[in-house]
Protein backbone atom coordinates (compact mmCIF):
# COMPACT_ATOMS: atom_id res chain seq x y z
CA UNK A 1 0.00 0.00 0.00
CA UNK A 2 2.88 2.40 0.70
CA UNK A 3 3.47 3.17 -2.95
CA UNK A 4 -0.03 4.61 -3.38
CA UNK A 5 -0.04 6.80 -0.30
CA UNK A 6 1.19 9.89 -2.11
CA UNK A 7 -2.12 9.99 -4.00
CA UNK A 8 -4.32 10.03 -0.90
CA UNK A 9 -5.77 13.37 0.23
CA UNK A 10 -4.15 14.49 3.46
CA UNK A 11 -4.46 17.21 6.08
CA UNK A 12 -1.98 18.40 8.67
CA UNK A 13 -2.54 20.45 11.82
CA UNK A 14 0.94 20.42 13.36
CA UNK A 15 3.70 21.57 11.03
CA UNK A 16 6.37 24.07 12.09
CA UNK A 17 7.41 26.64 9.49
CA UNK A 18 10.97 26.88 10.80
CA UNK A 19 11.20 23.10 10.92
CA UNK A 20 10.31 22.47 7.30
CA UNK A 21 12.71 24.49 5.15
CA UNK A 22 14.28 23.12 1.99
CA UNK A 23 18.01 22.59 2.47
CA UNK A 24 18.68 24.45 -0.76
CA UNK A 25 16.76 27.44 0.59
CA UNK A 26 18.75 27.43 3.82
CA UNK A 27 21.99 27.55 1.86
CA UNK A 28 20.76 30.31 -0.44
CA UNK A 29 19.37 32.46 2.38
CA UNK A 30 22.51 32.00 4.47
CA UNK A 31 24.60 33.17 1.53
CA UNK A 32 22.26 36.04 0.72
CA UNK A 33 22.22 37.38 4.27
CA UNK A 34 25.78 36.59 5.26
CA UNK A 35 24.94 34.00 7.90
CA UNK A 36 28.11 32.00 8.48
CA UNK A 37 26.95 29.78 11.31
CA UNK A 38 25.71 26.78 9.33
CA UNK A 39 27.25 23.51 10.53
CA UNK A 40 27.89 22.39 6.94
CA UNK A 41 28.11 24.11 3.57
CA UNK A 42 27.25 21.29 1.17
CA UNK A 43 23.62 20.32 0.57
CA UNK A 44 24.04 16.62 1.38
CA UNK A 45 26.13 17.24 4.48
CA UNK A 46 23.71 19.88 5.73
CA UNK A 47 20.70 17.64 5.11
CA UNK A 48 22.39 14.88 7.09
CA UNK A 49 23.20 17.28 9.93
CA UNK A 50 19.61 18.46 10.20
CA UNK A 51 18.29 14.90 10.37
CA UNK A 52 17.56 14.53 14.07
CA UNK A 53 16.87 10.81 13.96
CA UNK A 54 19.44 10.21 16.70
CA UNK A 55 18.68 13.24 18.86
CA UNK A 56 17.20 11.17 21.69
CA UNK A 57 15.56 14.07 23.53
CA UNK A 58 13.31 17.03 22.84
CA UNK A 59 15.93 19.47 24.08
CA UNK A 60 18.57 18.11 21.69
CA UNK A 61 16.08 18.04 18.83
CA UNK A 62 15.18 21.71 19.36
CA UNK A 63 18.81 22.86 19.17
CA UNK A 64 18.82 22.40 15.39
CA UNK A 65 16.29 25.22 14.97
CA UNK A 66 18.98 27.81 15.72
CA UNK A 67 20.12 27.76 12.10
CA UNK A 68 16.74 27.77 10.36
CA UNK A 69 15.58 30.66 12.51
CA UNK A 70 18.70 32.67 11.73
CA UNK A 71 18.08 32.54 7.97
CA UNK A 72 14.47 33.69 8.51
CA UNK A 73 15.16 37.20 9.79
CA UNK A 74 13.76 39.21 6.87
CA UNK A 75 10.25 39.55 5.49
CA UNK A 76 11.36 38.22 2.11
CA UNK A 77 12.92 35.14 3.69
CA UNK A 78 9.86 34.35 5.81
CA UNK A 79 7.54 34.84 2.85
CA UNK A 80 9.68 32.56 0.68
CA UNK A 81 9.83 29.82 3.30
CA UNK A 82 6.06 29.98 3.85
CA UNK A 83 5.35 29.83 0.11
CA UNK A 84 7.69 26.88 -0.44
CA UNK A 85 6.23 25.09 2.56
CA UNK A 86 2.75 25.19 1.04
CA UNK A 87 4.03 24.12 -2.38
CA UNK A 88 5.84 21.14 -0.85
CA UNK A 89 2.80 20.07 1.18
CA UNK A 90 0.55 20.33 -1.85
CA UNK A 91 2.94 18.19 -3.88
CA UNK A 92 2.51 15.51 -1.20
CA UNK A 93 -1.27 15.49 -1.54
CA UNK A 94 -2.12 17.78 1.38
CA UNK A 95 -5.42 19.64 0.88
CA UNK A 96 -5.43 21.55 4.18
CA UNK A 97 -2.54 22.64 6.38
CA UNK A 98 -2.21 24.61 9.58
CA UNK A 99 1.36 25.89 9.75
CA UNK A 100 2.80 27.41 12.91
CA UNK A 101 5.72 29.56 13.92
CA UNK A 102 6.89 31.78 16.77
CA UNK A 103 7.29 35.32 15.37
CA UNK A 104 9.34 36.49 18.35
CA UNK A 105 12.17 34.27 17.11
CA UNK A 106 12.24 36.18 13.81
CA UNK A 107 12.97 39.58 15.37
CA UNK A 108 16.74 39.16 15.83
CA UNK A 109 17.43 41.20 12.71
CA UNK A 110 15.07 44.03 13.59
CA UNK A 111 11.70 42.80 12.32
CA UNK A 112 8.65 43.33 14.48
CA UNK A 113 6.34 40.42 15.29
CA UNK A 114 3.73 42.16 13.17
CA UNK A 115 6.05 42.17 10.14
CA UNK A 116 6.99 38.53 10.66
CA UNK A 117 3.35 37.38 10.81
CA UNK A 118 2.39 39.51 7.83
CA UNK A 119 5.23 38.03 5.77
CA UNK A 120 4.26 34.47 6.69
CA UNK A 121 0.63 35.10 5.75
CA UNK A 122 1.69 36.59 2.43
CA UNK A 123 3.75 33.50 1.67
CA UNK A 124 0.92 31.15 2.65
CA UNK A 125 -1.52 33.03 0.45
CA UNK A 126 0.88 32.87 -2.50
CA UNK A 127 1.16 29.14 -1.91
CA UNK A 128 -2.61 28.75 -1.79
CA UNK A 129 -2.99 30.63 -5.06
CA UNK A 130 -0.33 28.49 -6.71
CA UNK A 131 -1.63 25.12 -5.50
CA UNK A 132 -5.31 25.40 -4.62
CA UNK A 133 -4.91 24.02 -1.09
CA UNK A 134 -6.18 25.80 2.02
CA UNK A 135 -4.00 26.94 4.91
CA UNK A 136 -4.18 28.64 8.28
CA UNK A 137 -1.45 30.16 10.42
CA UNK A 138 -1.01 29.28 14.08
CA UNK A 139 1.07 31.77 16.05
CA UNK A 140 3.33 30.32 18.74
CA UNK A 141 4.69 31.80 21.92
CA UNK A 142 7.67 30.04 23.46
CA UNK A 143 6.84 28.58 26.85
CA UNK A 144 10.41 29.26 28.06
CA UNK A 145 10.03 32.97 27.27
CA UNK A 146 7.96 35.73 28.89
CA UNK A 147 6.31 37.51 25.97
CA UNK A 148 3.19 35.39 25.42
CA UNK A 149 0.86 38.32 26.15
CA UNK A 150 2.53 40.42 23.45
CA UNK A 151 2.49 37.52 20.98
CA UNK A 152 -1.23 36.92 21.47
CA UNK A 153 -2.00 40.61 21.05
CA UNK A 154 -0.28 40.68 17.65
CA UNK A 155 -1.88 37.39 16.60
CA UNK A 156 -5.32 38.83 17.34
CA UNK A 157 -4.57 41.73 14.99
CA UNK A 158 -4.49 39.15 12.18
CA UNK A 159 -7.52 37.13 13.28
CA UNK A 160 -9.42 38.04 10.10
CA UNK A 161 -6.42 37.72 7.80
CA UNK A 162 -5.40 34.09 8.16
CA UNK A 163 -4.26 33.58 11.76
CA UNK A 164 -6.48 30.79 13.03
CA UNK A 165 -4.96 29.88 16.37
CA UNK A 166 -2.43 30.20 19.16
CA UNK A 167 0.04 27.68 20.55
CA UNK A 168 2.67 27.31 23.24
CA UNK A 169 5.80 25.59 21.96
CA UNK A 170 9.29 24.85 23.22
CA UNK A 171 10.59 22.70 26.08
CA UNK A 172 7.98 21.33 28.48
CA UNK A 173 10.25 20.44 31.38
CA UNK A 174 10.12 23.27 33.91
CA UNK A 175 7.75 25.40 31.82
CA UNK A 176 4.14 24.37 32.50
CA UNK A 177 1.58 25.95 30.15
CA UNK A 178 -0.19 27.83 32.92
CA UNK A 179 2.81 30.13 33.23
CA UNK A 180 1.08 31.77 30.24
CA UNK A 181 -2.52 31.21 31.30
CA UNK A 182 -3.75 34.77 30.74
CA UNK A 183 -2.36 34.82 27.20
CA UNK A 184 -3.95 31.47 26.39
CA UNK A 185 -7.35 32.48 27.72
CA UNK A 186 -7.22 35.72 25.75
CA UNK A 187 -6.50 33.67 22.64
CA UNK A 188 -9.49 31.43 23.43
CA UNK A 189 -11.71 34.52 23.42
CA UNK A 190 -10.38 36.14 20.26
CA UNK A 191 -9.03 33.42 17.93
CA UNK A 192 -10.60 30.35 16.36
CA UNK A 193 -8.61 27.97 18.48
CA UNK A 194 -5.87 27.22 20.97
CA UNK A 195 -3.61 24.19 20.74
CA UNK A 196 -0.82 23.64 23.22
CA UNK A 197 2.23 21.37 23.08
CA UNK A 198 1.69 19.02 26.01
CA UNK A 199 2.40 15.39 26.77
CA UNK A 200 5.23 15.37 24.24
CA UNK A 201 7.99 14.97 26.80
CA UNK A 202 6.13 15.38 30.12
CA UNK A 203 3.37 13.25 31.59
CA UNK A 204 -0.41 13.61 31.76
CA UNK A 205 -0.33 16.56 34.20
CA UNK A 206 1.06 18.74 31.42
CA UNK A 207 -1.97 17.82 29.31
CA UNK A 208 -4.35 18.44 32.20
CA UNK A 209 -2.92 21.92 32.77
CA UNK A 210 -3.19 22.75 29.07
CA UNK A 211 -6.86 21.75 29.03
CA UNK A 212 -8.11 22.86 32.43
CA UNK A 213 -6.04 25.96 33.09
CA UNK A 214 -5.33 27.26 29.57
CA UNK A 215 -8.41 26.33 27.59
CA UNK A 216 -6.68 24.21 24.93
CA UNK A 217 -9.06 22.71 22.39
CA UNK A 218 -6.40 20.45 20.89
CA UNK A 219 -3.25 18.91 22.31
CA UNK A 220 0.04 19.07 20.44
CA UNK A 221 1.48 15.54 20.57
CA UNK A 222 -0.27 14.29 23.74
CA UNK A 223 1.31 10.85 23.50
CA UNK A 224 2.01 10.57 27.23
CA UNK A 225 -1.71 10.34 27.89
CA UNK A 226 -1.05 6.59 27.74
CA UNK A 227 0.42 6.96 31.22
CA UNK A 228 -3.16 7.51 32.39
CA UNK A 229 -4.27 4.30 30.69
CA UNK A 230 -3.94 0.64 31.60
CA UNK A 231 -2.20 -1.22 28.81
CA UNK A 232 -2.25 -5.00 28.46
CA UNK A 233 -0.48 -6.78 25.59
CA UNK A 234 -0.13 -3.55 23.63
CA UNK A 235 -3.78 -2.52 23.93
CA UNK A 236 -5.50 0.03 26.14
CA UNK A 237 -7.98 -1.85 28.30
CA UNK A 238 -8.94 0.90 30.75
CA UNK A 239 -8.52 4.66 31.08
CA UNK A 240 -7.92 6.94 34.03
CA UNK A 241 -9.91 10.11 34.74
CA UNK A 242 -7.98 12.42 32.41
CA UNK A 243 -7.64 9.94 29.57
CA UNK A 244 -11.30 9.06 29.95
CA UNK A 245 -12.29 12.70 29.62
CA UNK A 246 -10.11 13.18 26.55
CA UNK A 247 -11.59 10.04 25.01
CA UNK A 248 -15.19 10.92 25.84
CA UNK A 249 -14.87 14.51 24.61
CA UNK A 250 -12.82 13.48 21.57
CA UNK A 251 -10.11 16.06 22.25
CA UNK A 252 -7.91 15.96 19.15
CA UNK A 253 -4.36 14.71 19.64
CA UNK A 254 -1.88 16.14 17.13
CA UNK A 255 0.38 13.11 16.95
CA UNK A 256 3.71 13.36 15.11
CA UNK A 257 5.05 9.83 14.98
CA UNK A 258 8.48 10.26 13.37
CA UNK A 259 9.30 13.29 15.51
CA UNK A 260 8.34 11.35 18.64
CA UNK A 261 10.54 8.43 17.61
CA UNK A 262 13.45 10.82 17.29
CA UNK A 263 12.97 12.58 20.61
CA UNK A 264 12.26 9.38 22.57
CA UNK A 265 14.64 6.95 20.88
CA UNK A 266 11.77 4.52 20.24
CA UNK A 267 11.45 1.90 17.54
CA UNK A 268 8.44 2.51 15.26
CA UNK A 269 6.38 -0.28 16.82
CA UNK A 270 6.91 1.21 20.29
CA UNK A 271 4.96 4.37 19.49
CA UNK A 272 1.51 4.44 21.17
CA UNK A 273 -0.39 5.76 18.14
CA UNK A 274 -1.80 2.36 17.25
CA UNK A 275 -3.21 1.63 20.67
CA UNK A 276 -4.59 5.18 21.02
CA UNK A 277 -6.33 4.95 17.66
CA UNK A 278 -7.78 1.50 18.34
CA UNK A 279 -9.04 2.68 21.74
CA UNK A 280 -11.03 5.42 20.01
CA UNK A 281 -9.02 8.56 20.79
CA UNK A 282 -9.31 11.41 18.29
CA UNK A 283 -5.95 10.76 16.66
CA UNK A 284 -4.63 13.06 13.97
CA UNK A 285 -1.40 12.42 12.08
CA UNK A 286 1.14 15.19 11.50
CA UNK A 287 4.67 15.95 10.32
CA UNK A 288 5.86 18.33 13.07
CA UNK A 289 9.17 19.24 11.37
CA UNK A 290 9.67 17.92 7.87
CA UNK A 291 13.33 18.94 7.77
CA UNK A 292 14.51 17.77 11.19
CA UNK A 293 12.57 14.52 10.99
CA UNK A 294 13.18 13.98 7.26
CA UNK A 295 9.51 13.20 6.78
CA UNK A 296 6.34 14.01 4.89
CA UNK A 297 2.67 13.20 5.33
CA UNK A 298 3.06 10.31 2.86
CA UNK A 299 5.89 8.94 4.98
CA UNK A 300 3.85 9.31 8.16
CA UNK A 301 1.01 7.41 6.46
CA UNK A 302 3.43 4.69 5.37
CA UNK A 303 4.94 4.42 8.84
CA UNK A 304 1.62 3.78 10.60
CA UNK A 305 0.51 1.47 7.80
CA UNK A 306 3.69 -0.60 7.97
CA UNK A 307 4.16 -0.70 11.74
CA UNK A 308 0.67 -0.23 13.23
CA UNK A 309 -1.58 -1.87 10.67
CA UNK A 310 -3.43 1.23 9.51
CA UNK A 311 -5.52 0.49 6.42
CA UNK A 312 -6.65 3.03 3.83
CA UNK A 313 -9.97 3.15 5.70
CA UNK A 314 -8.08 4.01 8.91
CA UNK A 315 -6.09 6.70 7.11
CA UNK A 316 -9.27 8.19 5.72
CA UNK A 317 -10.73 8.23 9.24
CA UNK A 318 -7.60 9.95 10.57
CA UNK A 319 -7.80 12.55 7.80
CA UNK A 320 -11.45 13.18 8.60
CA UNK A 321 -10.54 13.51 12.30
CA UNK A 322 -7.93 16.05 11.27
CA UNK A 323 -10.30 18.15 9.19
CA UNK A 324 -13.02 18.13 11.86
CA UNK A 325 -10.43 19.43 14.32
CA UNK A 326 -9.29 22.24 12.03
CA UNK A 327 -9.63 25.81 13.24
CA UNK A 328 -11.99 26.78 10.41
CA UNK A 329 -15.72 27.26 9.97
CA UNK A 330 -18.06 24.28 9.81
CA UNK A 331 -18.81 25.12 6.17
CA UNK A 332 -15.10 25.00 5.32
CA UNK A 333 -14.73 21.71 7.20
CA UNK A 334 -17.52 20.20 5.12
CA UNK A 335 -16.01 21.53 1.89
CA UNK A 336 -12.71 19.88 2.78
CA UNK A 337 -14.35 16.63 3.87
CA UNK A 338 -15.99 16.45 0.45
CA UNK A 339 -12.50 16.33 -1.07
CA UNK A 340 -11.53 13.27 0.94
CA UNK A 341 -12.97 10.94 -1.66
CA UNK A 342 -10.61 7.99 -1.70
CA UNK A 343 -12.09 4.60 -0.86
CA UNK A 344 -10.71 1.77 1.27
Amino acid sequence: MSGSLGNLPKAVLHDHLDGSLRVSTILELADEHGYGGLPATGAEALENWFDQGRSGSLESYLESFTHTIMVMQTEAAIERVAYESVVDLAADGVIYAEIRFAPSLNTVGGLSRHQAISAALTGLKRGENATGISTGLIVDAMRNDTDADEVVAVAIDFADEGVVGFDLAGPEDGFPPDLHRDACLRAVRHLRGVTIHAGEADGPDSIRRALDLCGAQRIGHGIHIVEDCRVVDGEIVDVGPLAGRILENQVPLEICVTSNLHTHGWLPEQHPIGMLYRAGFAVTLNTDNRLMSATSMSEEFALVADHHGFTQADLRNVTENTLRAAFVSSDEVQRLLDRVNYTP
